[in-house]
């Protein structure tokens, strides 16, 4: 199971990714960051990505609108928002929600061209790594 560094890695592997960070929505600090900057300061922008996930987080039109489950399906069942995709002109901005057994807050973020890249795949993929993410 990677870590922080190797994930963001993985990341930018992804075609068109510009840039990447492990994101505390809580704090607005970067856990980890790598490539580019949409404005140049890694740690503004991951101040201004924890607002976004912040709003979408916590808002209660977002919560799931099913019924209440019970037993084991209560504790399977995570926060009803898995990603907020932002588009722009030149790019993607992609906040994966990362899942763990405590009380998580944090979340990945993908900086995605849009000639270049395909969001997708990129969704599909960064899905894939906030499951394998270990937060130590």
């Amino acid at each position: 199971m990677p870590g922080i560094d190797e994930c963001l890695l993985d990341v930018m592997r992804l075609p068109g990714a510009r840039g990447a960070a492990v994101v505390d929505w809580t704090s607005g600090l970067a856990l980890g960051t790598i490539g580019d900057s949409p404005n140049g300061d890694h740690e503004a922008t991951a101040a201004e990505t924890a607002e976004v996930a912040r709003m979408a987080a916590e808002q209660p039109a977002f919560a799931s609108a099913s019924p209440e489950p019970s037993g084991t399906e209560a504790e399977a069942i995570s926060a009803p928002v898995e990603d907020v995709i932002v588009t722009t002109r030149a790019g993607y901005h992609i906040l994966r929600f990362v899942e763990t057994d405590f009380d998580s807050s944090v979340f990945l973020h993908l900086w995605l061209d849009r000639a270049e890249g395909n969001l997708a795949l990129a969704r599909i993929r960064l899905g894939e790594m906030a499951e394998r993410l270990v937060l130590a």
